[in-house]
C-alpha cells in the first residue's frame, strides 16, 4: 500500500541521516581537538622584540615542578624536541606578574595544566635561578629578586616553561617548548657561552690595580640608590675580568657589593650581597665563567670609599668591587 511505502522512505532516509549526523559529530569533534592540539604560539604585549631562539629537534630538558629544596630544584626530565626563545619588552611599567597572566591565560585555554608557579624568594631566589636552564645574557636578563617562574604540561610529552624578570627599564620573557605539536624554525647555532676575543684597552690597568692591590673596583658597574641588579648592556670591566679569568682558569675570586648609607645596616649588607650576585651572573652567564670560581658577598656601607655625607660620595660608595682569594 501507498502509505507503507512512504513509511517505508521515511525510515530510510532517517537511517541515512543519522550515522551522517554521528559522522558530523565526530568530525566536528576530531577538528576541535585539531584545534587544541595545534602549536602553541604565545602571543607577547605589542613592542615585545625577540632576542634569542634556538631549536634543537633532539634533546633534554629538566621542567621545574617545584620550588629549590635545599640542595637541588625537583624536576622532569622531558626527551624530544626544544625550542628555546627570550624576549625584551621595552616599558618601565608591566610587574612580572601582569606579563605572566597573560601568558597564562593563554595556555590554560590551549589545555595545558598548571604543574608548578613560584615567585623569586618563594623558588628559592638565587639556587632555583642557577639550578635551572637559563638563556645566557645578555638575551635573558634574570633579577634574583623579582622573577617569576611557570610550568605547564598537556598529554604526556609536551610541556612549556615560562621565565619572567624585568630591570629598571624592560620586562624579559623565556618560553621554553617541549615537543610543541608543529615544526618549529630553522636550527640556529648555540650561543650559549660568549669568548672574549678582543680585550679593551683598559685592561692593562685594570688587571694590573687587581693583581697589585689584591683588589679592583669595577668603574661602570653603578647603582642607583636601592637597586640590586645591573641593567642589560656592555660593562667592559667585566669583559676585562673575564678574559683575565680565562687566562688564569684556576684563579679563585670574590665579588664583594658595597652600598651607601641610606638605610639600615642589615638592609644594606643584603642588598650589596645582592649586588655582588648580579654580576656573578653576569660573568656565569655571559662570559662562561664557573660558579665554583666566584664567591659573592656583601659589605653594606661599613667600607665607604667617599663621604656618605654628598651625593657624589653616596654614588661612589655604591659599588662591586673584585678580590683575589686563591688558586686552586
Amino acid at each position: 500500500p501507498r502509505r507503507q511505502r512512504d513509511e517505508y522512505e521515511t525510515q530510510r532516509r532517517v537511517s541515512r541521516t543519522v550515522p551522517m549526523i554521528r559522522l558530523t559529530a565526530r568530525c566536528a569533534a576530531l577538528i576541535l581537538f585539531a584545534s587544541q592540539a595545534v602549536a602553541t604560539e604565545l602571543s607577547l604585549p605589542a613592542g615585545a622584540q625577540q632576542l634569542s631562539e634556538r631549536n634543537s629537534k633532539l634533546d633534554t630538558y629538566s621542567l621545574p615542578v617545584a620550588a629549590f629544596d635545599g640542595s637541588v630544584v625537583p624536576s622532569v626530565v622531558y626527551e624530544g624536541k626544544i625550542e628555546r626563545q627570550s624576549w625584551r619588552i621595552d616599558t618601565p611599567g608591566p610587574s612580572t606578574l601582569q606579563v605572566l597572566k597573560p601568558l597564562r591565560d593563554q595556555l590554560e585555554a590551549g589545555g595545558f595544566k598548571a604543574v608548578f608557579e613560584c615567585e623569586d624568594v618563594a623558588c628559592g631566589g638565587f639556587d632555583f635561578r642557577f639550578a635551572t636552564e637559563v638563556i645566557p645574557a645578555p638575551d635573558m636578563y634574570v633579577d634574583i629578586r623579582n622573577f617569576r617562574f611557570l610550568s605547564v604540561s598537556r598529554e604526556e610529552d609536551e610541556a612549556v616553561s615560562v621565565l619572567i624578570s624585568r630591570s629598571n627599564s624592560a620586562a624579559f620573557v623565556q618560553v621554553i617548548y617541549v615537543n610543541r605539536s608543529s615544526n618549529g624554525p630553522a636550527i640556529k647555532p648555540d650561543d650559549a657561552v660568549i669568548e672574549v676575543s678582543e680585550k679593551p684597552e683598559e685592561l692593562p690597568d685594570l688587571i694590573t690595580q687587581l693583581t697589585t692591590n689584591g683588589h679592583v673596583a669595577m668603574p661602570d658597574l653603578v647603582f642607583a640608590t636601592g637597586a640590586d641588579a645591573l641593567d642589560p648592556g656592555q660593562y667592559p670591566s667585566l669583559e676585562v675580568l673575564a678574559a683575565y679569568l680565562q687566562e688564569r682558569p684556576t684563579l679563585v675570586i670574590g665579588v664583594v657589593g658595597h652600598t651607601d648609607s641610606i638605610g639600615s645596616l642589615d638592609r644594606n649588607i643584603e642588598l650589596s650581597k645582592r649586588r655582588a650576585q648580579s654580576v656573578r651572573a653576569i660573568l656565569v652567564d655571559k662570559f662562561g665563567i664557573s660558579a665554583t670560581r666566584i664567591q659573592a658577598e656583601g659589605m653594606g656601607y661599613l667600607a665607604p670609599v667617599a663621604s656618605n655625607l654628598t651625593a657624589e660620595g653616596r654614588e661612589e660608595n655604591r659599588r662591586v668591587e673584585v678580590i683575589l682569594l686563591s688558586e686552586r
